[in-house]
């Protein structure tokens, strides 16, 4: 009672003050707006940026793993697995090049250093549209009426995982994980923590790929919110 009280009261001074930097899990974030968003910033203030990804991260990942994030956002999640397992054993992928400097800010305030790729993940290697967001919430490469229309360049999923040698996935991709996990043969990936999206895709293509899964030898283990944790 007593730390949710100090955790309530930590959470509106930050609001108000409107510091530069925060801690959060014991990792430093950069909440500058040269940084991030005002809507990131707000949520890194209250805690809630990536939260239930933040939590699984923290309990299914351990210092033997090697992970490929696909869909780094501001690198909060990158940055918790490059603790855990080592920054050398954790390679991210974000296409907003908006972010890119946030994620290199964010390790830098740690002492780490990325292995960042600024391109999207896809089936194929090739350039794809995507469509930035305002608010980089919603970037994706589904045109959600946000505007921010450009083309990116795009590596294979199954070309990145062949060069990589990644036991763990961790993805956030707004949709895009029905194809990309659906669709890869994911027979050396033991650990999968995955942000669905049924707002976006539907219910229909979420049980699909819950199905696919576990045709693929993956047990559900554990959701929180939207995020889903599949192991072997």
């Amino acid at each position: 009672m007593f730390d949710e009280l100090l955790g309530n009261i930590k959470k509106t001074l930050r609001r108000r003050l409107k510091p530069n930097q925060i801690t959060i899990d014991g990792i430093r974030v950069s909440t500058s707006l040269e940084h991030v968003t005002k809507d990131i910033r707000k949520a890194l203030f209250r805690e809630v940026y990536e939260r239930p990804e933040r939590l699984l991260t923290q309990k299914y990942l351990s210092r033997t793993d090697r992970v490929l994030e696909i869909g780094a956002g501001v690198g909060l999640i990158s940055v918790t697995c490059a603790r855990i397992c080592g920054s050398e054993n954790v390679l991210s992928y974000e296409p907003n090049p908006r972010t890119r400097i946030a994620i290199e800010k964010n390790f830098e305030l740690n002492g780490l250093k990325p292995k960042l790729r600024n391109k999207a993940v896809g089936l194929t290697a090739e350039e794809v549209d995507f469509y930035f967001a305002e608010n980089i919430f919603s970037s994706s490469v589904f045109d959600r009426n946000y505007g921010g229309k450009t083309t990116v360049e795009c590596d294979a999923i199954s070309d990145v995982i062949s060069e990589f040698q990644p036991n763990a996935i961790i993805m956030d991709v707004e949709g895009a994980e029905i194809d990309l996990l659906g669709q890869t043969n994911l027979s050396n990936i033991d650990k999968l923590i995955v942000e669905m999206h049924p707002h976006i895709v539907g219910n229909d293509n979420v049980d699909f790929l819950l199905s696919s899964l576990k045709k693929k030898g993956f047990r559900l283990i554990e959701t929180l919110s939207i995020s889903y944790v599949f192991l072997r």
